[in-house]
C-alpha cells in the first residue's frame, strides 16, 4: 500500500486530496494545527509546521513506521489582503512563514527520503497571483511568499535531475469553498475549481499514465 502525506489535511482542499487517495487505496496520513475529530477517515497527526526539528521528526517517523513517504501533498497555509501601502514587514513575515516555511519543513526531509528510494511525488499549492505578474497588488505578502514555492519546485526538480522524483507546484484559481462563498456572494461560482477536481487532478500525477510527465506547474483555472 503506497503512503501519501497531507498537510492541512482537515481544510477544504485537504479534505478533499484525503479523500481522494482514500478512496485510491492508499493509506493517508495528515498533518493538523489541532487535535482532529476521533471519526476522521485519515491517519491525523498534531505538528506545528513551523517548528523544523518537530516536522523533520514527523516525517522520519512516518518513514519508519511505513517504510516510504510515496506521496506528499503540501496544502496547508493561509491568505491575507494588503497592498504595498497598509502591508507591514510583519505581514510580509507572517505570510512567508505561513506558506513557504511550513511547505519547505516537511518538503525538506521528504525530499531527501524520495531521493534515497528513488521515486516520489510532491506538490506544492501555489496561486494565481504568485505565479503571474499581474494579479499580486491587493495580496502582496500573500503572492510574495507563494511565488517562493515555484522556485522552490525549479529547484527539487533540478536537484532530481535523472531521477523518478518530480516536485510540482499546482496552481488553482479561486477554489470553491463555503468560506470564499461568503467572501464573494455575487461572483460566478461556476467559473471557479472545485477542490474535488483539484485532488483529481494531483492524483492523476501520481499515477502511471503521467509517470513521464516533469511538469514544474500545473494551472487549474477552469473557466476564470
Amino acid at each position: 500500500m503506497k503512503t501519501a502525506l497531507v498537510t492541512g489535511a482537515t481544510g477544504s482542499l485537504g479534505t478533499a486530496v484525503v479523500n481522494k487517495f482514500l478512496a485510491e487505496g492508499y493509506r493517508v496520513i495528515g498533518t493538523v494545527n489541532r487535535i482532529a475529530p476521533a471519526n476522521t477517515p485519515f491517519e491525523s497527526i498534531y505538528v506545528d509546521l513551523n517548528e523544523e526539528a518537530d516536522t523533520e521528526a514527523i516525517v522520519n517517523n512516518i518513514v519508519e513506521k511505513y517504510g516510504a513517504i510515496d506521496v506528499l501533498v503540501a496544502t496547508a497555509g493561509g491568505f491575507a489582503m494588503g497592498n504595498i501601502h497598509n502591508t507591514k514587514s510583519s505581514d510580509l513575515t507572517f505570510q512567508y512563514q505561513l506558506n513557504f516555511e511550513t511547505a519547505y519543513h516537511v518538503v525538506k526531509p521528504t525530499f531527501r527520503h524520495m531521493l534515497k528510494k528513488g521515486s516520489g511525488r510532491i506538490f506544492l499549492l501555489g496561486s494565481r497571483p504568485g505565479i503571474e505578474d499581474k494579479g499580486g497588488k491587493e495580496v502582496m505578502a500573500y503572492a510574495l511568499s507563494k511565488s517562493l514555492l515555484q522556485k522552490l519546485a525549479t529547484m527539487l526538480n533540478e536537484e532530481a535531475d535523472g531521477k523518478d522524483v518530480v516536485t510540482t507546484l499546482v496552481v488553482p484559481s479561486i477554489i470553491d469553498t463555503a468560506a470564499n462563498r461568503k467572501a464573494m456572494p455575487n461572483a460566478n461560482f461556476d467559473a471557479w475549481v472545485k477542490p474535488e477536481r483539484v485532488a483529481d487532478i494531483i492524483h492523476f500525477y501520481c499515477t502511471d499514465a503521467a509517470a513521464a510527465v516533469r511538469e514544474p506547474v500545473i494551472k487549474v483555472y477552469n473557466k476564470s
